[in-house]
């Protein structure tokens, strides 16, 4: 069956939707983009609007500057406004429903006046290993190094001078989503990277705050942890309406009014979650972007504590196995743009979508352990991998072949190495059986060649949605499309089946066996080099 797409819905009713209020608006604060989808009442997009951003390293510190959050918000808003109107002749006034998502984890700090107390610690910042390792101590359940509370707890072990006019502490969607609403909360799922979530209360875990509470008090510290967290909502319920404030700091021509409802915000993985259809047990997906991470709801508890996998939530606060790595496709990213130079160079051109087409193409034409070719991608340090540090790499014997498709399969190779180690501690280890996993992000843009090669690296079906490139902003569409549409008893995993999926088209990859065997292969040499990766970022750092 065909998946309902734009090309089906005539603008006459895409138009009848936007002015009757029956879209939802979905935002998210992506690593290197921000993207604004607005979704009709098929749930399939109608407009859209983008800007592009980059993190900085400051001080040591990747991190992104607040100013540059609504510049980047209101630039995507604008571009999915002036569509509206260039397309169907009306003006977007008032979404039915709106929600925000965003990079999960961080530290986001705000004293009682709103004021922020340090710069946003992202993600992406490998800084609190001891710290992370403390807490996975004490409470008996991993902390991973860009948990919000590993940065607290090295805030507060450091006397950083703000941690004592700390009133409230949240992630990027949470901001966001607290200056639209007035509203201190946060969705289940962008929560629990945060602080661990009790999935029986659908809270943060009783047990473990006190715990924490413990160590404030050792500090010398007055305030308790569930003052300065935010409150914890579980998709589909009311999380406040776009205030007046807020719809100018969204719009600042006026034209969209106070008044939406918004679902509580999310972060990257829960709408990576609800745009794969992958929040009932035994589904799991793979977002593959700037990072990638792997996410794989579960049917039983993990029988203990693995440091490589993290336990999150689905936006609904079912237990979910997360296997996140900091690097996916930056050091890709950056030999494209390096080929498309040596293109301009020779005096030609081609598009960026067909220079990624073309070279990922080549991909396919490698040999499968990529001839001797070994590429370590880490832009940063990987916690998976065991690094503290990151540098790209590309190294090879002698006798190896150096070939432009053996060379461009171990760059795909790359942006899945460290996933498929953590991966394989829930396949050996914990017996966790998949039957697919569905793919969503850049990696999987040019259909076919990352959705195959991550089949073989992972031994496990993948498949890609044909609304696989909508991605997290309109997972978030959907999710606040839940918010506004759900009915009495309605889970948010029936809705998505029922009334999003029923009828999406897209394809399946079965792994192939010359393509498991030669990342085996890889994957072994790779292992097997990581000291090199290790000792070049010590020296180059």
């Amino acid at each position: 069956m065909e998946e309902k797409n734009t090309n089906t819905i005539s603008p006459e009713t895409a138009k009848g939707w936007i002015e009757q209020g029956e879209t939802a608006l979905g935002i998210e604060l992506g690593s290197t983009r921000i993207k604004a989808v607005l979704i009709g009442a098929d749930h399939s997009p109608i407009a859209s609007g983008a800007f592009d951003w980059e993190n900085r390293l400051e001080n040591g510190v990747w991190t992104y500057h607040l100013d540059d959050v609504w510049k980047g918000i209101r630039g995507a808003y604008r571009a999915l406004a002036e569509e509206v109107k260039a397309r169907y002749g009306t003006v977007l006034k008032r979404p039915g429903a709106m929600g925000v998502s965003g990079m999960m984890h961080g530290y986001l700090p705000f004293d009682a006046e709103g004021n922020q107390l340090a710069e946003f610690r992202t993600w992406r910042n490998t800084i609190t290993e001891q710290e992370a390792a403390e807490l996975t101590s004490l409470f008996q359940f991993n902390i991973p190094q860009r948990w919000s509370i590993a940065h607290l707890w090295r805030a507060v072990k450091n006397k950083e001078p703000h941690v004592e006019k700390l009133h409230y502490l949240t992630t990027l969607a949470g901001f966001v989503h607290w200056k639209l609403t007035g509203e201190k909360v946060l969705g289940v799922g962008e929560a629990s990277g945060m602080f661990p979530i009790d999935s029986d209360t659908k809270a943060f875990h009783a047990g473990m705050v006190a715990q924490f509470d413990s160590l404030l008090s050792e500090q010398g510290i007055s305030w308790r942890l569930s003052e300065v967290l935010p409150k914890v909502l579980s998709a589909g319920e009311p999380a406040g309406t776009l205030t007046p404030e807020g719809a100018k700091l969204l719009d600042p021509t006026g034209e969209l009014e106070a008044g939406v409802p918004l679902c509580p915000p999310e972060g990257d993985a829960g709408t990576g979650m609800a745009a794969t259809n992958s929040v009932s047990v035994r589904t799991g997906n793979v977002s593959a972007g700037t990072s990638i991470f792997a996410m794989v709801v579960l049917e039983k508890a993990l029988s203990k504590v693995y440091p490589e996998i993290d336990m999150v939530t689905t936006p609904s606060g079912l237990p979910v196995a997360m296997v996140h790595c900091n690097t996916c496709t930056s050091d890709l990213d950056a030999w494209v743009r390096l080929f498309g130079q040596l293109l301009e160079a020779a005096g030609t051109t081609l598009s960026k979508s067909r220079l990624y087409e073309l070279l990922y193409h080549q991909a396919l034409e490698g040999e499968p352990d990529c001839g001797g070719v070994l590429s370590y991608n880490c832009y940063s340090g990987e916690p998976v991998a065991g690094l503290e540090d990151g540098c790209p790499l590309v190294t090879r014997n002698p006798d190896s072949a150096l070939t432009l498709p053996n060379f461009m399969r171990a760059q795909l190779y790359a942006a899945m190495a460290t996933l498929q180690m953590g991966m394989e501690l829930l396949f050996r280890e914990e017996q966790v059986a998949l039957e697919k996993l569905y793919g969503h992000g850049g990696l999987f843009k040019t259909k076919g060649v990352g959705q195959r090669l991550l089949a073989g690296a992972l031994n496990v079906p993948v498949a890609v949605l044909e609304t696989a490139g909508e991605g997290g902003p309109w997972g978030m569409a959907l999710l606040a499309m839940y918010r506004k549409n759900r009915q009495p008893g309605e889970t948010l995993e029936r809705y998505l089946e029922q009334k999003v999926f029923q009828s999406a088209a897209g394809s399946c990859e079965p792994p192939r066996a010359e393509d498991t065997a030669g990342f085996a292969s890889y994957m072994k040499r790779y292992r097997a080099g990581l000291i090199a990766e290790r000792e070049a970022a010590k020296a180059l750092k």
